[in-house]
């Protein structure tokens, strides 16, 4: 016989103690109200118009090449008509930039920034990244350097013996467009990056805008490897990968010096970068096709630039580490790697006329006195000084004096990396970080974009704790260096005026855009309330 309803007429009457439950909805998680479902529209949408006020003054403030193709055309030759103002823009331009940048990542790292997904900063950074890709350079003239590096190749003349003025002529397009100190030097760059060089002439011919976008293909090919090893390595640290594009992938330098100046520095570090991801998925397993694979792709990073060597050496320590990390395993791995290096390096090199010629000109860079590498400054200070004490000027022999030992320092600080990584002190990652800053800061010559080799791994390490410190520098070293990639006293009054200029744009921007980030006060909820259970 059926006991007595405990529920009835909405009274509660006495029976049985039943466990009482609740209907919870799906899911806990709050998420943003309907009307603010996408934290970064306003900042994505302030970088676009910073990006486009950038890329309407490289028409006029840009690295255009000699004699400028855009003079005497009615509409899009206007920026080229007033060029302070241009370089106004420029200025003002990036620095919007690099504080949309700055702010993203200020919502990112926010409590509430959890609901910023990859989706939206790969959209943001595509946003803004477009229209630098497709106006002339900015801040750099390299790209003139490496097509008319690729005309001497594809005539078989070679680049590591004859300058371009000396192999091309004085007055020939694409080395009118090189900056004059580097028209009578020979190439740096090693075989791989003259091999895609050759093939951009041959793609491309006389054709130097053509030739521009293809070699901002090739930059952007690096980019697209950055984005595929990043996130991975940054999982290897338990570091937010989406943290680690924006400040690796996102990065201003990223915008400006690859995107925008087709820098190689781009694909080198995309190369090691899953190189170094590549290998260490083998774990201890050397003759693994992972490992191979990504020491080859490391390889083939410093068949662009030689310095990305080094990477190489701290995938192998941490390979003899997993392998007992004693003599004999240092040894085989050693071994192993050797042989990846020469079986990549030599059919690169056979096609070019001296394809080992890139290891005499390794010293090429440091004929440039670059004011951003402290061991010229010490040398420049060391002549002066000299001058002023009447020793007379002894400046080159300080310099190659301060450089020297700078060179010194920066191969112990390697060793001692590389020991400490095998010891298991340091992970490969930061250890290549380290490493390269190490060649950068020590080295005789530090552009703006040689700091990408440092920021961009880093982005990958627990260094993203510290992200103050990625991020002004990566913002300062953003606006370096003049739109038009010539000297800073080239334009004269000018540049002064320019930067006053920009300087009172970004000055009534930083107050609306440095507000907090606007959250919802109230998030909704999936699903109905909870309720309770009859029993």
């Amino acid at each position: 016989m059926a006991g007595p309803d405990p529920v009835r007429r909405g009274r509660t009457e006495p029976g049985p103690a039943r466990p009482v439950t609740a209907t919870l909805p799906r899911s806990r998680t709050p998420r943003p109200a309907p009307g603010a479902a996408d934290p970064l529209r306003r900042l994505r949408r302030l970088g676009l118009a910073a990006s486009l006020m950038t890329a309407g003054a490289a028409l006029g403030a840009g690295a255009l090449p000699v004699p400028n193709p855009l003079l005497g055309l009615r509409l899009i030759g206007l920026p080229s008509r007033n060029v302070t103002l241009a370089l106004a823009l420029a200025y003002a331009g990036v620095g919007l930039l690099v504080l949309a940048w700055l702010a993203v990542a200020r919502t990112l790292w926010h409590p509430a920034g959890e609901a910023v997904t990859r989706a939206q900063l790969a959209r943001a950074a595509c946003t803004w990244a477009v229209p630098l890709a497709v106006v002339p350079p900015l801040f750099s003239r390299d790209v003139y350097s490496y097509l008319a590096q690729g005309v001497m190749v594809a005539r078989g003349l070679d680049p590591y013996v004859l300058g371009p003025a000396t192999a091309l002529g004085i007055d020939d397009p694409l080395v009118r467009s090189i900056p004059t100190m580097w028209r009578d030097t020979p190439t740096p760059y090693g075989p791989l990056f003259l091999l895609l060089e050759r093939g951009v002439t041959a793609v491309t011919g006389d054709d130097i805008a053509l030739g521009v976008l293809l070699h901002r293909a090739a930059a952007l090919a690096g980019v697209a490897a950055m984005v595929w090893a990043l996130p991975r390595l940054a999982a290897r640290r338990g570091v937010d990968g989406r943290r680690a594009l924006w400040l690796g992938v996102a990065n201003p330098l990223v915008l400006v010096h690859v995107i925008s100046g087709a820098h190689n520095d781009g694909l080198m570090v995309g190369l090691f970068l899953v190189g170094l991801e590549l290998g260490l998925s083998a774990g201890p397993r050397m003759l693994d096709a992972r490992f191979l694979g990504g020491a080859a792709s490391i390889v083939c990073a410093s068949a662009i630039k030689l310095p990305a060597l080094l990477v190489l050496g701290f995938l192998g320590v941490s390979c003899a580490r997993q392998r007992g990390a004693g003599p004999r395993a240092v040894a085989v791995v050693a071994g192993v790697l050797a042989a990846v290096v020469v079986a990549v390096l030599v059919p690169l090199s056979w096609p070019l006329v001296d394809g080992w010629g890139w290891v005499s000109t390794l010293t090429v860079p440091g004929s440039a006195i670059a004011w951003m590498s402290p061991t010229t400054d010490l040398g420049l200070l060391g002549g002066l000084l000299g001058v002023v004490a009447g020793l007379g000027d002894h400046t080159t022999a300080v310099l190659a004096l301060t450089r020297g030992t700078g060179l010194a320092a920066a191969a112990v600080c390697c060793t001692v990396l590389l020991v400490a990584t095998l010891r298991g002190r340091l992970d490969p990652v930061t250890g290549t970080a380290a490493g390269l800053a190490a060649v950068v800061v020590l080295g005789p010559v530090v552009q703006p974009w040689y700091l990408l080799w440092i920021v961009v791994p880093l982005a990958a390490t627990a260094a993203t704790r510290r992200r103050a410190v990625l991020l002004a520098v990566s913002g300062c070293l953003a606006v370096l260096a003049v739109p038009t990639g010539s000297d800073f006293f080239f334009h004269g009054y000018q540049l002064p005026l320019a930067v006053a200029g920009a300087a009172v744009v970004l000055a009534a921007a930083l107050v609306p855009l440095w507000r907090p980030p606007r959250w919802p006060a109230r998030m909704s909820r999936a699903g109905p309330p909870p309720t309770r259970s009859a029993g």
